[in-house]
């Protein structure tokens, strides 16, 4: 592997390492921001649902067009970022990032469907980012800290995912919503107001966000950045010279499905914490003060990631993947299968041991992958696709069964992470062994 600047010859290994903090700072403030960007969507998917009156599947569309942008978007991205680089890829994700944000203030004045276009188009440009910027940072170092280092900037996207609910409670959940019965009450006239008025309440917030993006698409373009590159595509030929298929790589395959599964969790459980929040039986709360709880979810995701850092500088990526995911299983089933504030908190603790999945996930499944990094990192984000199924079906079991059975759904997605975690528990201690 090899730092190249560009319109100069091959650096040494020591100019791109000291090039490596100022590129890590700067791609650390892109995962804020989508973070921020996703994290939003937990409290518009309520606030859309009083709207229109929608069951819970019919809110889940939002997560469905959001994370459904992944499994388009995911592989032409990372053929656009091979063509034009991890550099103007990423400019390119937060143009396209801004262009979705801008369009929810036409969004607000029409239909349902105007949202769920707006959230795609935004989702695209993310997807761009993340093809662009996580296999990025996987390659400015050591690959055996690696995961360390892809946790620590996913702590920053963890501090995005933590301010936005909290900003997203205030600045759009504290009107007065009102319940469906209530809603049905009112003449027809006033059902129109009182639809325009709630709608609009994202126009400021997203407007701003749309202007921000511009700003950072700007000020990335700008920055005098390490290109990282592969020498040759030796790394994807097999001994007889045949090229070797991305899909023979047992472990990126593995990962992929993992990814897929952890992403469902985790977004089926921040979409439907607001309305688990606001049971009877639970908490009881109000829209708006369920929002703040949930940044105590992604703050502990936050939290988590700061402490992984650490930890996994010194224990196995692997061994501490498999005890998070067997932690979150049983605070699931606890969740379930209780009630009140024991119920609550179980739930919102789940967060704290989620901190390290993806990072861990992903930086394990590149690991070792040469001149297929990029076409990995696009498998492993159109895998991301996750977040848009796993809600709809837990949205589904909650209209027919209820809101905290189904909660099952994540549960048994956690149970492959364990799987993946303790299957390549060894896995860097092997390579170092190799050398």
């Amino acid at each position: 592997m090899e730092y190249v600047k560009q319109g100069q010859g091959v650096q040494s290994a020591q100019a791109g390492t000291q090039n490596n903090t100022g590129a890590l700072i700067i791609v650390t403030v892109l995962f804020f921001m989508w973070g921020l960007l996703t994290s939003l969507n937990d409290v518009l998917i309520p606030h859309l649902r009083s709207i229109y009156t929608l069951t819970y599947v019919q809110a889940m569309l939002v997560q469905f067009c959001f994370f459904g942008a992944y499994a388009i978007v995911s592989l032409p991205a990372g053929m656009l970022i091979k063509r034009i680089g991890y550099q103007n890829g990423v400019v390119t994700g937060l143009l396209i990032a801004a262009a979705g944000c801008a369009m929810f203030y036409p969004a607000s004045t029409g239909s349902y469907a105007l949202f769920l276009l707006a959230f795609f188009i935004l989702a695209a440009g993310i997807t761009v980012l993340q093809v662009a910027a996580n296999p990025y940072v996987t390659e400015l170092g050591d690959p055996q800290t690696a995961s360390s280092r892809l946790t620590l900037t996913q702590a920053f996207n963890a501090l995005g995912t933590t301010v936005a609910p909290a900003l997203g409670g205030m600045l759009i959940l504290s009107g007065t919503v009102l319940t469906v019965q209530q809603f049905d009450l009112l003449p027809a006239v006033e059902q129109l107001a009182y639809r325009a008025k709630e709608a609009a309440a994202v126009q400021g917030p997203y407007l701003v966000l749309a202007a921000t993006l511009v700003i950072l698409a700007v000020l990335f373009a700008l920055a005098k950045l390490p290109k990282i590159s592969h020498a040759d595509d030796a790394a994807s030929l097999a001994q007889d010279g045949q090229k070797v298929s991305i899909w023979s790589h047992r472990r990126l395959v593995l990962g992929a499905l993992a990814i897929f599964l952890y992403v469902g969790g985790e977004v089926s459980i921040g979409s439907f914490l607001i309305n688990f929040l606001g049971e009877s039986h639970i908490a009881g709360l109000s829209h708006a003060d369920a929002a703040y709880f949930v940044s105590y979810y992604w703050g502990g995701a936050m939290l988590g990631r700061f402490v992984g850092f650490a930890v996994m500088r010194y224990v196995s990526p692997g061994k501490t993947l498999a005890f998070n995911a067997a932690i979150v299983i049983a605070l699931i089933l606890v969740a379930v299968f209780s009630s009140g504030h024991t119920a609550m908190w179980s739930l919102i603790a789940v967060g704290l041991f989620n901190s390290i999945m993806f990072p861990t996930i992903f930086s394990m499944a590149l690991n070792k992958l040469g001149a297929q990094t990029g076409q990995g990192s696009g498998i492993l984000c159109m895998a991301i696709v996750g977040g848009a199924i796993v809600p709809f079906i837990q949205g589904f079991l909650a209209d027919s069964i209820s809101l905290q059975l189904s909660f099952i759904v994540p549960a048994l997605c956690y149970t492959f992470i364990l799987y993946f975690g303790w299957k390549y528990a060894g896995m860097y201690n092997e390579d170092a062994a190799a050398k």
